[in-house]
């Protein structure tokens, strides 16, 4: 036989009671009793069973009729009512026989709590444990240790609730007092001119407002510095300090909004507390048509999380939308704009050799990389998740970067860093890989690490997570004074993907003079790069030209022609910046800090 609880509207009268198929008992012997104390008395049962299978938490009554018809009768009238008690038998087991010994069992009770209080206080002091005493009255330990619990009410209170001069409910929330409440309690109970709280308005007048049960932190209870009430009827505890107790929800709350913006949700909204999420005025919607998460907060401090949800005006817009695409339709008009100077692939081109170069630079200058790195972790950035750039272009872009060699000279110093975190020297990149242990582990390794060492480090790691093409690249390059004829010669990939002809012919007066280039004005692009090839290799005649590097490759860079051209722009916008940095000693003093 096991003892637990159970909701009355669970339970079914059982075939092997005896008074099964009669007419209802009267109860209004018991019931008023029921309605102020509820059911003490075990109902005896049997597990309710379906097709073989046991139906989870419904019972059939097997003795206990009557009490369990009275809790009916006072929940039909709105009273509220514990779970009551029960008895399980076992498949097996010989009701009754069981149905005797809890008779005779429990006509030794007392007949009310307060006297069953005083009689399991002395069979305490006489050395009987809880465990024996629930079993001698077959009881649940729960309900003897709360009849226990009522040693903490005042004498005077136990008093009123033994002569029914205070209800169960205004009992229970006394339970929750302090004495010196309990003494304020009992003081507006004795003045004629005031009311005192009870029942709800009692638990709202002993916590200063709205009572919150512990349940409903996001917080861990091991952590909090504050006084948690338990209820010693109930199963809830409750915070004693509303304002403690918000101060650490609101930070969970935050921790929790956090992680869903991270989890990528396009926006997270705190509703004010109280406020409720009208789910009718908004559409459920997945997290990539964009849908939103509302928090919830009750007065109570229970949280609620609506996750992916949008207004009705704009769930749909985000269908209007879905449906142009289906049908191929663009959302709005391309605006016209000016052509640049070069294409997208050149654009491409110049954007990772030159990422490349200062790469290479920020790893020998770890003092410059190492507040570069701080700055990015100030500010962010488009790279600042953590993760490396991943543009490589075409097989030809890909091919033309494995001969700068600027991508070996860095490939060096970022396998180096692998080995010393004990990650794969073999992969593109040290950012995003997991070491043992992850982030602690990594943090042990660096630990052990010179400060040159940790510097050179972190140089590798803010040189792969550069954005190519990002006004970064031009300050750090600028700043750095980087050489890309250090790292880089004119290939074929190069030459291929010019397309201008008015930007080629600036490049052929640089490299072969203003009277080869206004010569070949009207030659087609491809026979100008040519000539530019001839120079640089001395062939054909050609006066070889050592060492150039186009306009579009210095730092900073410049264009051929009037028309846009998007690293100068960018140049451009970090000079003025850099033009007002005054630091301890110059570039290089810098650089080998």
């Amino acid at each position: 036989m096991r003892l637990a609880f159970a909701d009355p509207r669970n339970l079914r009268l059982s075939p092997l009671n005896m008074h099964h198929g009669r007419p209802d008992p009267d109860v209004s012997d018991i019931l008023p009793s029921v309605r102020r104390r509820g059911v003490l008395l075990a109902l005896l049962v049997l597990e309710t069973t379906a097709d073989g299978v046991v139906v989870p938490d419904h019972f059939d009554v097997v003795a206990g009729r009557r009490r369990w018809t009275a809790a009916l009768a006072a929940l039909a009238e709105g009273v509220e009512l514990d779970p009551v008690p029960i008895a399980i038998l076992e498949p097996g087991d010989d009701a009754a026989a069981i149905e005797a010994s809890l008779i005779e069992n429990l006509n030794r009770l007392p007949p009310d709590e307060v006297a069953c209080w005083e009689t399991f206080a002395r069979l305490i002091k006489a050395g009987r444990t809880v465990e024996a005493i629930a079993a001698t009255f077959g009881m649940s330990e729960v309900v003897v240790k709360r009849t226990l619990a009522l040693g903490a009410l005042l004498p005077r209170i136990r008093a009123l609730y033994r002569r029914e001069a205070i209800d169960v409910a205004t009992v229970r929330c006394l339970t929750l007092a302090s004495k010196a409440q309990q003494k304020a309690w009992l003081s507006l109970f004795d003045d004629p001119e005031q009311r005192a709280p009870v029942g709800a308005q009692l638990k709202a007048w002993l916590f200063g407002g709205a009572s919150i049960p512990t349940k409903h932190a996001l917080f861990a209870l091991d952590d909090y510095p504050g006084q948690v009430v338990a209820d010693l009827f109930g199963e809830d505890s409750y915070f004693a300090d509303p304002d403690l107790f918000w101060a650490h929800q609101n930070a969970a709350i935050a921790a929790r909004v956090e992680a869903l913006q991270a989890a990528g949700w396009s926006e997270v909204v705190v509703l004010d507390v109280g406020d409720r999420f009208a789910t009718w005025t908004h559409e459920q919607v997945g997290k990539r048509a964009g849908g939103k998460v509302f928090v919830e907060v009750s007065g109570r401090g229970e949280v609620t999380v609506h996750e992916g949800w949008l207004t009705t005006k704009e769930a749909r817009k985000v269908r209007a939308a879905a449906d142009r695409a289906a049908r191929g339709e663009a959302d709005v008009a391309t605006p016209a704009v000016v052509r640049a100077e070069v294409t997208n692939a050149q654009e491409t081109y110049i954007d990772l050799h030159r990422l490349a170069a200062v790469r290479v630079a920020l790893a020998e200058a770890p003092g410059v990389a190492l507040r570069l790195l701080v700055a990015h972790a100030l500010v962010g950035s488009a790279h600042w998740r953590v993760e490396a750039d991943g543009r490589h272009g075409d097989a030809a872009l890909s091919a033309s970067l494995a001969t700068n060699t600027a991508t070996g000279a860095f490939a060096e110093r970022r396998q180096a860093v692998a080995r010393s975190l004990g990650l794969d020297p073999d992969r593109r990149s040290v950012v995003g890989q997991r070491p043992e242990r992850g982030v602690s582990g990594a943090f042990v390794r660096l630990l052990a690490m010179p400060d040159d060492e940790v510097l050179g480090v972190a140089a590798v790691v803010i040189a792969e997570t550069l954005a190519a093409g990002s006004a970064e690249v031009e300050a750090a390059g600028a700043w750095l004074k980087v050489e890309m004829g250090r790292f880089w010669r004119p290939d074929e990939a190069f030459f291929d993907l010019i397309r201008d002809r008015e930007a080629v012919n600036a490049m052929l007066r640089e490299v072969g003079g203003k009277k080869v280039a206004d010569g070949n004005l009207t030659e087609r692009v491809k026979t100008q790069k040519a000539i530019i090839r001839d120079h640089l290799e001395g062939a054909n005649d050609r006066p070889k030209v050592e060492a150039w590097t186009p306009r579009w490759m210095a730092f900073p860079p410049t264009a051929y022609t009037k028309r846009p051209f998007a690293p100068a722009a960018r140049a451009r916008s970090v000079a003025p910046l850099l033009r007002r940095v005054r630091p301890p000693g110059d570039p290089a003093a810098i650089a080998a800090e």
